[in-house]
């Protein structure tokens, strides 16, 4: 009897998996012939962060919100920030594991002692334990508080369709304008642009983040196809434009002028009613 494979249907990617094998995410692997979620519940980073950090300026300002993250991710960006968990897999981080009521009212009791505003999922990508986002979010929903995804968006409309009715309010990376450069970084532009119409006309509040990267998305048609899009769903959509600093396998690489990046904002105002600069 051969091998059981099985392909995930989490994100466009759909990995090819022989029985125990771990997806490019890091994160899901196929256990007797069924996907599932190797990264439910394990818990890299937890902390109380201002809402603006995520970044979201135009929502609940001036309030915490109890932040989570796990290991994986689906993309492979050379800049990224937090590669030290994305680019982890099981074993390959120190974790806690919780259960999505645990958290639930590890938030509500920081709603009642610091005004904490719910449950974030963030600093790894949260999509590609999207069951463990839908769980907790139900827990979180139950208690009275509010559910809040950091993204890069790049994942299947059946998972984007399951969570938008339960999401309050999303960042979602554009990281680019075109599908040449979600080629550099492993991902895939159409299903991004997808995830922020459908969270959008569920009526979750989202905000966009585009980070600035020379030579690579920092034209001014860069941006402005990116605006272009984003006013298609909203002209009131926030858009945040933000500095590269050299990280992970860019390190040799020089940070973006804050010129560029002001300049860029402009450009992206001359569509959209709400741009902001960041790490400026």
């Amino acid at each position: 009897m051969g091998e059981t494979v099985a392909i995930c249907q989490t994100c466009p990617r759909h990995c090819r998996l022989a029985d125990g094998a771990f997806g490019y995410c890091r994160a899901r692997r196929n256990q007797n012939g069924r996907i599932v979620c190797a990264n439910y519940g394990k818990i890299t980073s937890i902390a109380l962060d201002p809402i603006e950090k995520k970044p979201l300026a135009f929502f609940r300002s001036g309030r915490p919100v109890l932040s989570i993250g796990s290991f994986g991710c689906n993309l492979r960006c050379p800049f990224c920030q937090n590669d030290f968990i994305s680019q982890a897999g099981e074993g390959g981080v120190p974790c806690r594991t919780d259960t999505p009521s645990e958290l639930a009212d590890l938030a509500l009791q920081l709603n009642g002692e610091h005004g904490n505003i719910g449950l974030a999922y963030t600093y790894n990508e949260p999509l590609v334990g999207w069951e463990f986002v839908r769980d907790c979010a139900k827990e979180v929903r139950k208690r009275g508080l509010l559910n809040v995804l950091v993204s890069n968006g790049c994942a299947e409309a059946a998972v984007i369709d399951e969570l938008a009715p339960l999401i309050d309010a999303a960042n979602i990376d554009l990281k680019g304008p075109s599908q040449e450069y979600y080629d550099w970084v492993g991902g895939d532009y159409d299903s991004v642009c997808r995830t922020i119409r459908t969270l959008h006309a569920a009526g979750c509040h989202v905000e966009a983040t585009t980070l600035v990267v020379p030579g690579r998305n920092d034209s001014e048609s860069d941006i402005d196809t990116i605006a272009s899009f984003i006013a298609s769903v909203s002209s009131d959509i926030p858009l945040h434009v933000t500095r590269f600093f050299p990280r992970f396998k860019m390190t040799d690489s020089a940070p973006t002028p804050v010129a560029t990046v002001w300049h860029l904002a402009e450009v992206a105002r001359r569509r959209l009613s709400r741009v902001l600069t960041g790490n400026c």
